[in-house]
């Protein structure tokens, strides 16, 4: 492989000894099976493991079901339906994007609580006592699959308004030439046509729910997530949390070969004629009908969430607590910084690594090194832990033996350790921006550099790089996102003594302490709506390319 790379350009060897890096933490999860301790396994499946075995897989369906339904039908109505509002719903729709599913899980909480306003109105209300009435428990495997529905179902419904977009009009005018009514017309039409990019939806929904660890931990939820957190620090034992990070790894391949399949289908019904289905014009009960419908999941899934936490800030936050505020923005927006920059630039290297040699070896590193969104933070925390502290105990060794000084844990007690968690985690993110923008350059300008005499290296900074700022620029923004609002490799790696907003508004959610955990948490929210209102503005350019 190392040969056949250095046949090839510097960047392909990059590529490969990059996507090597990269993918260590997982050979490291997966080699961890070599070491199987069968008093530990006989401990485990005996207590907890059939339980993370079924609430994890009650979890991702439940999100995958509750995210398909909420984004199938508003992209349903948004792109064939003209009612009022519709413009303003366009916008709102994406906002729970914004909203880290472990924050409106804080939030509602506060909210639904016995001692939260709603239970404590009903009881002054009816002069009911606390055994009195019947109130649904938020904190519950139920209250997580319904709050996460509600902040992943964008993943489903970005997706499915794309593919409704782009199917023809002349579908609808067979169907009402037929005398088919609306409803049998999206039942047996349009939703088999849209199916595969449901589908793609729902299994990247599912893989959030799955490599969620924030929510679940709160709500006192055992999963895999929390069950390798609890084996690390509770058991202290790595090798077994290693091995119940691979089996959850097993269960995200499975989501990720559905998501594949359901690629390869869309391929198969792409192929429109014609313009695309038009919106129909609806006035009166029936248009304030669809509004309310619409309206109800952003209702629930951003507005609702984000007043109450901007009440408690606002009005009842205790000064004293928010006097470490400045550091933890600091603190946040530091590694956010260092990682965006770290990521995007190997991501436009890889980029243009394929653009070079667009080889099987490049595309194929290239695809492996993108499969780290897929896993959640906490296996790659563990995955990132294992060799880099192996890799600090020898240099400690080496340089006590030799200079007879000792570094301490430079590797992986310090930034770099999250730094490299982080490029596993998002690389897919940055290199889909980058490899979107260097399709987009001609040949003919590589062949005219070339021409001119300029190597390969002299070519990217002179033509690729400001032909692809605004790639770049959009991919440093939602890395950047991603890299605030990131809980569970944070809350493993980080330094000692360092926090960051995420950690801290876990902590403090995790004593109690709601109302002092809506500044940190409100700040995430607010800074998570930039990379909404760029996405909101590539889907108007999408229908507007269809209409």
């Amino acid at each position: 492989m190392i040969k056949t790379a250095l046949k090839g350009s510097a960047f392909t060897l990059y590529s490969v000894l990059a996507g090597l890096f990269l993918g260590l933490p997982i050979f490291v999860i997966f080699a961890s099976f070599l070491f199987w301790d069968a008093a530990i396994w006989q401990h485990l499946s005996s207590t907890v493991l059939p339980r993370y075995i079924s609430n994890s897989a009650t979890l991702a369906f439940g999100v995958g079901f509750g995210a398909t339904l909420i984004g199938t039908y508003l992209a349903w109505l948004i792109v064939n339906y003209d009612f009022y509002g519709r413009r303003l719903i366009q916008w709102l729709v994406l906002l729970p994007l914004a909203m880290p599913a472990y924050i409106i899980a804080y939030t509602y909480t506060g909210l639904l609580d016995f001692a939260g306003p709603l239970q404590t109105l009903v009881r002054d209300t009816f002069a009911l006592g606390s055994q009195d009435y019947w109130f649904p428990e938020i904190r519950s495997l139920t209250g997580a699959i319904v709050l996460m529905s509600l902040v992943l179902y964008p993943y489903v419904y970005i997706l499915a308004r794309t593919a409704f977009s782009e199917q023809s009009q002349k579908y609808r005018e067979v169907s009402e030439l037929a005398g088919v009514s609306p409803l049998k017309h999206f039942l047996k039409v349009a939703l088999p046509l849209a199916r595969p990019a449901i589908m793609t939806g729902a299994a990247l929904a599912m893989m959030e729910a799955l490599a969620d660890f924030g929510t679940v931990e709160y709500f006192g939820v055992s999963t895999f997530t929390t069950g390798i957190y609890r084996t690390w620090f509770g058991l202290g034992d790595i090798n077994a949390a290693s091995q119940l990070s691979g089996f959850l790894c097993l269960f995200v391949f499975i989501l990720i070969m559905i998501e594949k399949l359901s690629r390869r289908d869309s391929q198969n019904y792409s192929s429109r004629q014609g313009k695309s289905a038009q919106a129909k014009k609806v006035r009166g009960m029936q248009s304030a009908f669809l509004f309310l419908l619409c309206s109800l999941p952003v209702t629930f899934g951003f507005i609702v969430p984000f007043v109450q936490l901007a009440i408690w800030t606002f009005s009842f936050s205790d000064i004293s607590s928010l006097e470490d505020y400045p550091e933890y923005a600091m603190n946040s927006a530091m590694l956010a910084g260092i990682g965006c920059v770290v990521v995007v630039t190997m991501a436009l290297l890889f980029s243009y690594a394929k653009r070079l040699q667009p080889s099987k070896t490049v595309s194929g590193f290239i695809q492996f090194v993108s499969l780290g969104y897929a896993m959640p933070g906490t296996v790659i925390a563990i995955g990132v832990l294992v060799p880099l502290g192996w890799l600090d105990i020898k240099l400690n060794m080496f340089t006590n033996a030799y200079f007879d000084v000792q570094p301490g844990l430079v590797l992986s007690g310090t930034i770099f350790a999250l730094i490299f968690a982080y490029a596993i985690r998002f690389m897919s993110v940055a290199l889909n921006n980058t490899e979107a923008g260097i399709q987009r350059i001609k040949p003919s300008m590589d062949e005219a550099s070339k021409v001119l005499g300029d190597s390969s290296i002299q070519r990217l900074f002179r033509i690729h790089i400001p032909l692809l700022k605004a790639s770049l620029l959009s991919a440093a923004l939602l890395v950047f996102v991603d890299i605030l609002k990131e809980l569970p490799a944070t809350l493993v790696l980080r330094p000692f003594n360092f926090n960051t907003l995420a950690v801290k508004a876990f902590e403090l959610a995790s004593d109690e302490r709601l109302i002092d955990a809506a500044l940190p948490s409100i700040t995430i929210v607010l800074v998570g709506i930039l990379p909404v209102i760029l996405l909101t503005k590539t889907l108007d350019g999408i229908e507007r390319k269809y209409a």
